[in-house]
Formats: C-alpha cells, sequence, structure tokens
C-alpha cells in the first residue's frame, strides 16, 4: 500500500514537472524570439535555468529542490564555459536548432541568470510540494 502511494506520487510530480517544462519552453521561445535587449536575454537565460532543473527534478524525483537546484545550475554554469570552446557556435552553424541549447557566446551575466533561475524554480518546487504536503496531511 505505501509503496503504491509513493509511485503514484512520484508520477504526478513528474506528469506536473512535464506540464510546468512545456509551460516553460513556451514561454522561453517566445521571450528569445520575440523580445529583445538585455532583459529579455537574461530572463532567457533564467527559464533555461529553469528548464534544466525541472528536467533534473523529473528525472531524480525524490531529490530535495536545494540539490536539484544546485545541480542545474552546476549544468548550466559547464554549458556557458563550453561555449567558450567555440564548439558550440561551430554546432550551430551545421544545424541551428543546437544554438538554443548550448548557446554560442560567452557571456558572464548568464552565469548570474542561470543562478537566478534555477534558485526561483527550486523555491518554487519548494513552495508548491509543501502545499501539496500539507493538502495529502489533510486528506484532501
Amino acid at each position: 500500500m505505501q509503496r503504491e502511494w509513493v509511485r503514484q506520487r512520484i508520477a504526478r510530480r513528474r506528469l506536473a514537472l512535464f506540464a510546468a517544462g512545456a509551460l516553460v519552453v513556451a514561454v522561453g521561445l517566445a521571450v528569445h524570439f520575440q523580445a529583445g535587449g538585455t532583459a529579455a536575454s537574461l530572463a532567457a537565460d533564467a527559464l533555461y535555468a529553469a528548464l534544466v532543473y525541472l528536467i533534473v527534478a523529473f528525472l531524480a524525483p525524490r531529490s530535495a529542490p536545494v540539490r536539484v537546484a544546485a545541480t542545474a545550475a552546476g549544468l548550466c554554469v559547464v554549458v556557458e564555459l563550453f561555449q567558450l570552446t567555440g564548439v558550440p557556435s561551430l554546432l550551430a552553424e551545421a544545424w541551428p536548432p543546437t544554438a538554443l541549447v548550448l548557446g554560442t557566446t560567452f557571456v558572464a551575466w548568464d552565469l548570474v541568470a542561470y543562478l537566478v533561475g534555477a534558485a526561483l524554480a527550486g523555491l518554487a518546487d519548494r513552495m508548491v510540494s509543501s502545499c501539496a504536503t500539507v493538502r495529502a496531511a489533510r486528506g484532501r
């Protein structure tokens, strides 16, 4: 009985994470392609980090939000530093959609946006999880 309840809870969490990921992708692409300027670029980077957070949380649904946020931020930093090699730019020339995943040019401010995006995603996850736990405890 206990295991089935845990399985169902993880399945619901993954479904919610998937739905949130779809929303973040839609908003992120809209910001990336429709808005311009530094603020839009930083917002798109924060949304990228939030998406990475959601992917990590989907893959490790029992992990604590702070651990997921740290992992997501670390992955984003690695991707940003990878841009210093020039490889992502070459890949984007061969297949342009690669630029949406790996970027092309290192920008130090992107690192700040990634940290903020991952932290906010972790905070939102923590808040939603806390509300769900309280509702479950009340039997709703």
